[in-house]
C-alpha cells in the first residue's frame, strides 16, 4: 500500500491538478482493444471471440510463465543503482521488432517474444517509476512497476461501485503488500512459494486478456507494414501511458494522502464521464 504522508496545502496545485486529469483520461478512458480496433480498422473484439480454445490455453500458459520472468526482474534486478534508460520511442522500436518477428512466425513466437517484449515495458515502466519520485531500493515501488500490468480501462465501474484504477488495485492489493513484507523481511528466494503464485496469478488473470487482445489483432489481415510489428508498439504504449498516469497517482498519494488523492480522483473520473456520454443517454 502506497505510503500516506500529507502535505502542508490540503489541495492540489493547477498543475497537478491537470496531471491528474490527464492520469484519469488514461487509467479510465480508452481500452486497449479499442486502440487495436483503431489501429487495425477490423472489430478486434469479434476476433478475440473466434481464438480457439487450445490458443487461449497456450496463451494463458505463456503470460504465467512470463509473468514469472518479469517478476523475478521486478524483485532482484531493479535495484538502487539505477542507470538511466533509454527514451521510450527506443522502447517502442525494439518491441516493434520482436512483434514483427513474432508475426512472421505466428503463434509459435508467442513463448520467445512475448518474455522479451515485457521485459522491455518493465524496463521501462521503472524508468518512468523513478521519474515520478520512486526508490527502487524499496520492495514497494518495484511491485507498483509490475502492478502496471494490471490495470486498465474496463468501461466500467468496479464491484464497489469504485473506478477501473481503483479497482485493480484494491483487487492485488493484499498480495502485493504481502509480497513487499516478504521481500522486505528477505523471506523471499528466488521465484517460488505461495506469496509469489498469489501475486502472479492475480496479475495474470488481467494482463492475459489484454495479451489475447493483441494476438487477436495480430490475426487481423491488415494492409502494408501495419501487423505484428505495429501491434506490439502500441502494446507497448499502452503500458507506458499506464505506467506514467499510475506513477502520477502514487506521486501525489505519497505528498497528499491516498485519501485525498482518491476523492478528487473520483471526482474528475464522474467529470469526464459526464462530458463523454453521448447526447440524450
Amino acid at each position: 500500500m502506497t505510503s500516506i504522508v500529507p502535505a502542508n496545502s490540503q489541495d492540489l496545485s493547477v498543475s497537478e491538478e491537470r496531471a491528474l486529469r490527464r492520469a484519469v483520461a488514461i487509467l479510465e478512458g480508452k481500452s486497449f482493444i479499442a486502440r487495436l480496433t483503431e489501429l487495425t480498422g477490423e472489430p478486434v473484439s469479434q476476433m478475440l471471440r473466434r481464438l480457439p480454445a487450445p490458443i487461449g490455453n497456450q496463451i494463458n500458459r505463456t503470460v504465467r510463465s512470463t509473468l514469472f520472468q518479469a517478476l523475478d526482474v521486478a524483485l532482484f534486478k531493479l535495484g538502487s543503482t539505477w542507470v538511466p534508460e533509454p527514451p521510450p520511442a527506443l522502447f517502442q522500436l525494439a518491441s516493434g521488432l520482436a512483434g514483427g518477428v513474432s508475426g512472421f512466425f505466428g503463434m509459435a513466437a508467442l513463448a520467445l517474444e512475448l518474455p522479451v517484449t515485457t521485459t522491455l515495458m518493465l524496463r521501462s515502466i521503472a524508468g518512468i517509476a523513478v521519474r515520478h519520485g520512486e526508490r527502487l531500493d524499496r520492495p514497494e515501488s518495484r511491485l507498483a512497476c509490475l502492478e502496471v500490468f494490471a490495470l486498465g480501462p474496463e468501461g466500467k465501474r468496479g464491484a464497489s461501485g469504485e473506478t477501473s484504477y481503483y479497482a485493480a488495485r484494491a483487487f492485488l492489493a493484499k498480495t502485493v503488500s504481502e509480497a513487499a513484507q516478504a521481500l522486505l523481511e528477505r523471506q523471499i528466494a528466488g521465484g517460488s512459494g505461495p506469496l509469489i503464485v498469489d501475486l502472479v496469478s492475480s496479475i495474470a488473470s488481467r494482463f492475459g486478456v489484454v495479451v489475447s487482445e493483441k494476438v487477436a489483432a495480430g490475426a487481423v489481415p491488415v494492409v502494408g507494414a501495419i501487423g505484428g510489428a505495429a501491434v506490439n508498439i502500441a502494446f507497448m504504449q499502452h503500458f507506458q501511458q499506464m505506467a506514467r498516469a499510475h506513477f502520477v497517482v502514487r506521486h501525489l498519494e505519497r505528498r497528499y494522502g491516498q485519501n485525498l488523492v482518491q476523492s478528487r480522483y473520483r471526482s474528475l473520473d464522474e467529470l469526464r464521464r459526464v462530458r463523454t456520454r453521448p447526447a440524450g443517454a
